[in-house]
């Protein structure tokens, strides 16, 4: 999941933390006559097409049922009203006496902005529409302005710290309101708000460039490379896109079986580019003023404030013990990976970086004979669909109905609305599912949130929307959309986020859903992936689509086992990453180069050689969205996978123990110490050593399977 907070995530205000995550829940309504069956509603896309709802005229909705919204016009409308709106809340809350109405305010500030922020950072990478999109470019930009103006405001922030001041009135404050306030007091002073005001205008002169060298690496991170096509062999020139006389070089490569174009292709595309080197340079040394400007030794310091790990130093000694009890596995998978390579390559046997991704395939696929196209049919995505809705039924009494969708509330036709509704609570939420491949959309799975929950003043709840963005590729007209199993898996893994943002049933949405810690948002989205690999699961959902035969157990086994296959040096190279991160984003001015940085790190942590001449880490587009936080994938997946040994493995459906899921790690968004929800779910308190146990045990074989294929 590389998208969790896009723009919202390079907004430094005290509001930021709320345009950074997700969404929350609600109930109270039967079901709906407009409601069908939710595999019916995907696997049968291709015959029950409609025309796209609404041309340039006549609609009578907007995108996402937003009045405005009905033309890219519509932006500046929307953002007019967020904008007069939050002037006079600004006004309300400096003469608003301390109280839980002060906390009230500020939430519905952060609410005025986000619901046209969150819903805007959306559009902008999706619409197929270039005028929707660059509308609501500009709509972020403006309310990024805004942000930073509140940022600033002297009198606002005094508001909330009379508040903070006065213990009586504090302590007759709940715990969720009381921790919200000191999140909004906290993003405040990350951003300088205590500073004179020479030193507050330089913070927000620094936060404005960082927001610009964000954009401006992200968008460097994905520009291809060009070179000479008579550079290359002729016979590998074809595997690249011609233009004129050079060829362009846009990824890896990293599946093709010639170590040729796999090498020419890590060469080429990782080279060197002084103008991306300068931005690398100049964002982390901004960062690291930034942070010590407000009060932090360092940037990690910074970020790592609230997060599970609160510190480099924990983080430090988490990647160190994990690569310690990672080495003797890693070496042995590169040792396999050699021999492979040797095998199918006598001539050049040294395994280079380009070779771990391709090798690793080979043997995993050698080893448990895995051919993902045998697993398709019984994958269609209707029935994914119908096994989610089985799942979420049996574990949280939740169920998923397409909804059918007004003119202009969808930007695709094939675009489905899915109303979560629960047993008793009734309509929780909504989720669109934006899932099929377009000219224009982005090739990545991600979770926005276009509305947070939040009770509103009126005591109604404010219903989450999210949408979730995939890339399936678009099937023949009459047959179902067959995912692979990375795909199934992909999907549950945003589902778990959507999940998370609909039971988040906070009173704020500054704290509602994933609106919370960098290294605990993952973990939801990363449990479902272990419920994808379990049989149990499994078996209720896959039948092969033309002749309903189950898919039989042993293939599941296969599938599950083979992902352990290198899975050591897979890990190993992830703990690369982050140790990588850390020292980028640690004690300035740094000792070396980045790039020598990262061939001494890279030599020294992943064990495979630099090639000279590359920069890898102008690739690493993860240090814009996880600056200083890319461990936590590693910590998130050690917590799930404790979760799910300790509470889900002996039966993946107990319905006591989704209930206790959902009231000690999902209920509560970021408004509660992620900590302490982990410590609920668990009933302990988990060390760095569980941490790496977790992560470690995982590897291990299925001791049933292996002897069975032996």
């Amino acid at each position: 999941c590389a998208m969790l907070g896009g723009c919202r995530r390079a907004l430094p205000a005290a509001l930021g933390r709320a345009l950074r995550g997700r969404a929350a829940g609600q109930g109270g309504r039967a079901v709906s006559t407009s409601w069908c069956p939710v595999g019916t509603a995907f696997d049968a896309r291709q015959q029950q097409q409609q025309p796209l709802r609404g041309g340039a005229a006549g609609r009578d909705t907007g995108l996402f049922g937003v009045p405005e919204l009905s033309c890219p016009e519509g932006f500046q409308e929307a953002q007019d009203k967020a904008l007069q709106e939050s002037e006079l809340l600004v006004q309300k809350a400096c003469s608003t006496p301390p109280g839980l109405e002060t906390v009230m305010i500020f939430d519905q500030l952060s609410d005025s902005l986000c619901r046209v922020a969150d819903l805007a950072d959306f559009v902008k990478v999706a619409h197929p529409d270039f005028a929707f999109r660059e509308a609501a470019e500009e709509a972020c930009r403006n309310i990024g302005t805004m942000v930073e103006k509140l940022n600033t405001d002297v009198e606002l922030c005094q508001s909330l710290r009379r508040l903070l001041a006065d213990e009586t009135v504090m302590s007759s404050l709940d715990p969720e309101t009381r921790r919200v306030a000191e999140l909004f007091m906290f993003d405040f002073e990350i951003s300088g708000i205590h500073l004179d005001e020479e030193k507050r205008k330089k913070a927000v002169d620094l936060n404005v460039r960082i927001l610009d060298l964000c954009n401006e690496f992200l968008i460097g991170t994905h520009i291809p490379n060009k070179i000479d096509k008579h550079v290359l062999p002729e016979h590998i020139r074809y595997n690249f896109t011609a233009e004129g006389n050079y060829l362009r070089i846009a990824g890896l490569h990293a599946d093709c079986p010639d170590d040729l174009v796999r090498e020419a292709a890590y060469k080429i595309f990782l080279h060197s580019n002084a103008q991306q080197l300068a931005r690398l340079e100049e964002l982390l040394v901004s960062r690291n003023s930034l942070a010590q400007l407000v009060g932090y030794e360092t940037f990690a310091h910074r970020a790592l404030q609230g997060t599970m790990a609160k510190n480099p130093e924990t983080v430090r000694q988490f990647l160190e013990k994990l690569s310690e009890q990672l080495s003797k596995r890693t070496q042995k998978d590169f040792e396999m990976m050699t021999k492979m390579k040797m095998k199918l390559n006598p001539h050049n046997s040294m395994l280079m970086p380009w070779d771990h991704p391709y090798y690793s395939g080979v043997l995993r696929a050698e080893r448990y004979n895995i051919d993902p196209g045998l697993y398709c049919p019984f994958f269609s995505l209707g029935a994914c669909m119908e096994g989610l809705n089985s799942l979420f039924s049996q574990l949280l009494g939740i169920s998923l109905y397409a909804e059918q969708t007004k003119r202009g509330e969808i930007w695709s036709e094939d675009v489905r609305k899915l109303a979560v509704v629960h047993e008793t609570e009734g309509l929780l939420g909504y989720i669109y599912c934006d899932f099929f491949q377009r000219p224009d959309k982005p090739h990545q799975d991600c979770h926005f949130t276009v509305r947070g929950g939040r009770l509103k003043e009126n005591g109604e709840y404010q219903l989450p929307v999210v949408v979730l963005m995939l890339s399936l590729p678009n099937s023949a007209r009459g047959a179902p959309t067959l995912l692979n199993p990375g795909m199934m898996e992909n999907l549950f893994h945003e589902m778990g986020h959507a999940m998370h943002s609909m039971l988040g049933r906070t009173r704020y949405q500054h704290v509602t859903g994933t609106r919370c810690a960098t290294d605990f948002a993952e973990v939801p989205s990363i449990l479902m992936e272990y419920f994808a690999n379990d049989y149990r699961v499994v078996n209720q959902f896959a039948r092969h689509y033309k002749t309903g035969q189950p898919l039989p157990k042993n293939m599941v086994s296969r599938l599950c086992e083979s992902k352990k296959v290198c899975a050591a040096a897979d890990m190993q190279l992830q703990v690369f990453y982050a140790v990588l991160d850390q020292i980028y984003h640690g004690k300035h001015p740094l000792k070396k180069s980045t790039t020598e940085i990262l061939k001494e790190t890279q030599e020294k942590v992943y064990g495979l050689p630099y090639v000279p001449n590359t920069a890898w880490q102008l690739r690493f587009s993860h240090l814009v969205g996880y600056g200083a936080k890319y461990y936590s994938y590693l910590m998130s997946r050690a917590v799930a996978s404790m979760v799910w040994k300790q509470c889900f493995a002996q039966n993946p459906f107990d319905r006591a123990m989704g209930e206790r899921y959902r009231r000690e790690m999902l209920a509560h968004g970021g408004g509660k110490e992620p900590m302490l929800m982990v410590q609920g779910m668990l009933q302990k308190s988990p060390s760095v050593e569980d941490f790496v146990d977790a992560l470690v045990s995982d590897l291990d074989h299925d001791f049933e399977t292996f002897i069975m294929d032996s």
